[in-house]
């Protein structure tokens, strides 16, 4: 393992004092503009982390692992990064958390942050960063998994599952049961690789049907029940309404069910509804939510098995992929006679 990048690396980098580099990162107003951007420039190509965390990369005492979310207003994050900290807590480590919003701009900004704080390792969602980021990681060395997401074809670590592939499962699901006019409320794809692939499930299954789906029929949405509701609500009003509507999780799909509900809608028997994560909530609604089930507790307990092997330089596979589960419950049913639709 190479050293860790010091002030002084970047001072001769740039050819410059110790203390100037010291007075960018501490009073940079106090620093000509071209000098600053100079040494700013310096510190992202080199990955120079400040003195007291470098020191504590450099050692690999701190007992320390962050991890970064895209959200903390998610059960299903939730339970993931408790199982984590209860892994972690076995052998003494001490998780730090943060969320960036599905914005890969602040995901680099905490997983920096972290890094400052001296973290030995790294849990974060989704394989879809910020180059920088991953540039950073692997220059410092930093033990790191992805969780949340699967790609046996890459280089990088994985702790999760395909989620594309778990989409065209539930899809072709709905297909056998003769289901042929889709609709599909899913979370905002950009910079969000499991909602893209989730809905890229979709389009696949229904596809190799010699099936379509419209533009119009993808409604992207922000993770809340409300704006389930709002998107369910565009689709009862439009002009060819689906007898599926496929959501992106289960907080989406809540949101569809409770405006179908207050429409007066029969859920499964005018139109069938699937969610994604299988909340603890899914199973107790009236009707059942069918969804998919990841085991997110599973997930965490697995990741902090990964980065104490990494940190600890044992032996240990590259990536781990997690088994889902259909659930299929209450809110699908083969689709209605057209007659009962109207």
């Amino acid at each position: 393992m190479s050293r860790s990048v010091s002030l002084s690396d970047v001072a001769k980098h740039v050819g410059v004092s110790t203390a100037t580099v010291s007075r960018v990162l501490n009073n940079p107003e106090k620093v000509a503009e071209k000098k600053r951007l100079m040494i700013e420039a310096a510190i992202a190509e080199l990955g120079y982390i400040p003195d007291g965390a470098a020191r504590a990369l450099a050692s690999r005492h701190t007992k320390t692992i962050g991890a970064v979310v895209p959200t903390l207003d998610n059960a299903i994050f939730a339970t993931g990064i408790q199982a984590l900290q209860s892994q972690l807590k076995n052998v003494g480590y001490t998780l730090l958390v943060a969320s960036h919003e599905y914005d890969l701009d602040e995901e680099l900004h905490e997983v920096k942050t972290l890094l400052r704080q001296g973290v030995e390792g790294i849990m974060l969602v989704g394989g879809t960063h910020r180059p920088a980021l991953d540039d950073l990681l692997m220059r410092q060395h930093i033990s790191y998994v992805n969780c949340w997401a699967f790609d046996a074809a890459s280089p990088k670590p994985y702790v999760g599952f395909d989620n594309k592939k778990a989409s065209e499962r539930l899809t072709r699901y709905l297909i056998e049961l003769g289901h042929k006019d889709f609709a599909v409320i899913i979370g905002h794809t950009v910079n969000n690789d499991r909602a893209a692939d989730r809905l890229a499930g979709v389009k696949v299954a229904i596809e190799q049907q010699g099936l379509r789906l419209s533009d119009e029929s993808i409604l992207q949405r922000s993770y809340s029940v409300k704006q389930g509701r709002e998107a369910m609500q565009a689709i009862l009003n439009s002009k060819n309404r689906p007898t599926a509507v496929i959501c992106g999780n289960d907080v989406l799909a809540l949101g569809a069910l409770a405006e179908c509900q207050a429409a007066g809608i029969d859920v499964p028997n005018d139109i069938s509804i699937t969610g994604f994560d299988d909340l603890e909530l899914s199973s107790q609604l009236v009707p059942a939510l069918t969804t998919v089930h990841i085991p997110s507790a599973e997930m965490g307990r697995l990741a902090a098995d990964h980065l104490l092997a990494q940190i600890n330089q044992e032996d240990t596979s590259l990536s781990t992929e997690v088994d889902i589960e259909l659930m299929i419950r209450d809110t699908t049913a083969p689709p209605p006679t057209q007659k009962s639709l109207y």
